[in-house]
């Protein structure tokens, strides 16, 4: 079930409804009955799947607990490669049998494995990711095994963040499931403002963007020079806004009902570096990996040449874990240079930048690094959106054709709008749309600019009763009158 369908309209409070309604004891199993029914909504024989990793980590965990020594690394082992396997199938198992395909037909051997016919469970790496976090967890001795196997199923299942996150941990989660959540007014609308604003962003932006970015990177070669710029830049907010948008729904929906689920963004266009963008996006994977990968190997306590293979081989697997393609491999690769080259020359950038004049000046200083981060960043996405390695090739040669004379002529034509110039800038949607395209993008970036020094909700929450209800009927209303209504499923439901 999607969040932005008719059929979530009458879930979602049916579900809230019955949540305060049934007495406490009850209210676990309705939750995990209507998990299940949201999954179900997609592909229902695929719930199996989530059941066979809930009994064999639920065990695992219980016997890792009561164990010692190898036994408790057997069993985490056990379920961690429980967990990889079916990810690894399903998610992996023709982009690797193709590339053996590729090697073997090199040496004119033919493969005897043939492509298995297969769709990708909805959301199986973030519930997988989920599930590996709780018996990772029992190991380190950092959270009780659950012995309640249906609290551990909702756990898992928890219909808000099941598909696309935030990638909850167990001391987190777990123990909210056992507390008695009562009606908070206060709770439950600020809940719904989160929700309207995540709707907002999924329906009005990304998928006002989406027509633009889909038109282009379907046929690259039909584009060249601003066109591909600009879809570029459009996907940069675009993705943002889906995913973001999608779990802004997800913590208010969980919200409504009194739990608590981790941020997952945190204005990351605003980061003056790359570092900084990473900790500010996704942030549920990026300390997964930070703490289950990344720490283990080593982190930043080793020498600096291993911290920077550290570095390098969490962004590989970060890439991986994005898709079966090696589009994807290559944006985890990129963004791993990224950091490797910040962190090398950090010390240099710094006298230049004193050097120049710029530490002088820390606001111009400041728009200056987020402005070249934000374009690294565009770069990068540039191999995560385009659908094979030859298109991202043909993009990254011919992004630049052309733009000098269509800037010339731009700035030398004032009427170029009906000279059919800005035509480039309007693939797929229409002059209208563009421009509220453009208005929404500045929108959301005022609105982030805000949040830097205060929280937006609470300024809200503290207007006068007519100052709030104007902007919650502004917001409901522009999102219904000027969403884009297609059933568009959220990007990061393919991962």
């Amino acid at each position: 079930m999607l969040f932005n369908s008719a059929e979530f309209v009458f879930f979602f409070p049916i579900v809230t409804s019955l949540y305060f309604i049934l007495p406490h004891k009850f209210r676990w199993l309705m939750l995990l009955i209507a998990s299940c029914f949201f999954y179900m909504s997609f592909i229902p024989a695929y719930i199996l799947i989530l059941f066979l990793t809930i009994i064999i980590d639920y065990v695992a965990g219980i016997i890792i607990e009561k164990s010692l020594g190898r036994r408790r690394k057997l069993f985490l082992i056990i379920s961690i490669v429980s967990n990889v396997s079916i990810l690894i199938f399903f998610k992996y198992f023709n982009f690797l049998n193709n590339n053996a395909s590729t090697v073997l037909n090199f040496f004119k051997i033919s493969n005897p494995i043939p492509t298995i016919n297969i769709i990708l469970p909805i959301g199986l790496s973030f519930h997988t990711f989920q599930a590996m976090s709780y018996t990772i967890e029992v190991y380190l001795g950092r959270q009780k095994a659950e012995r309640h196997i249906g609290i551990y199923a909702l756990y898992v299942m928890f219909y808000p963040q099941l598909v696309a996150g935030p990638i909850e941990r167990p001391q987190n989660l777990l123990h909210q499931f056992y507390e008695k959540h009562n009606f908070n007014y206060r709770q439950v609308t600020d809940g719904l403002k989160l929700m309207a604003w995540g709707f907002f962003k999924k329906l009005v932006i990304a998928d006002r963007l989406a027509v633009m970015v889909n038109c282009v990177y379907s046929a690259p070669r039909n584009y060249d020079g601003i066109s591909l710029i600009t879809a570029t830049i459009f996907f940069a907010f675009q993705i943002y806004c889906d995913f973001s948008g999608y779990s802004d729904i997800a913590i208010g929906c969980a919200q409504a009902m009194g739990f608590k689920l981790m941020q997952n963004f945190d204005r990351p266009y605003l980061s003056s570096s790359i570092s900084k963008f990473w900790r500010c996006w996704h942030i549920s994977l990026t300390t997964w990996f930070t703490d289950y990968i990344y720490i283990p190997l080593g982190g930043n306590r080793v020498t600096y040449f291993r911290h920077c293979i550290n570095l390098f081989t969490v962004f590989l697997i970060s890439g991986l874990w994005h898709g079966a393609s090696w589009t994807f491999v290559l944006w985890g690769a990129l963004n791993g240079l990224y950091l490797i080259f910040g962190s090398a020359t950090k010390r240099l950038r710094l006298k230049i930048a004193s050097y120049i004049g710029l530490t002088k000046i820390p606001k111009i200083y400041n728009v200056f690094q987020i402005t070249t981060t934000f374009i690294l960043i565009c770069f990068s996405w540039i191999f995560f959106r385009a659908e094979s390695l030859t298109d991202t090739a043909y993009i990254i040669r011919n992004l630049l054709k052309g733009v000098g004379s269509w800037v010339y002529y731009f700035i030398t034509h004032l009427t170029a709008a009906s000279s059919g110039k800005l035509a480039g800038l309007m693939i797929g949607m229409t002059t209208n749309d563009f421009i509220l395209a453009l208005a929404f993008i500045a929108i959301l970036i005022t609105v982030e600019s805000i949040q830097t020094t205060k929280n937006i909700v609470e300024q809200i929450n503290r207007q006068h009763k007519i100052i709030r209800w104007i902007i919650y009927y502004s917001l409901i209303t522009s999102t219904i009158l000027l969403g884009v209504y297609s059933n568009t499923k959220f990007i990061y439901f393919q991962f």
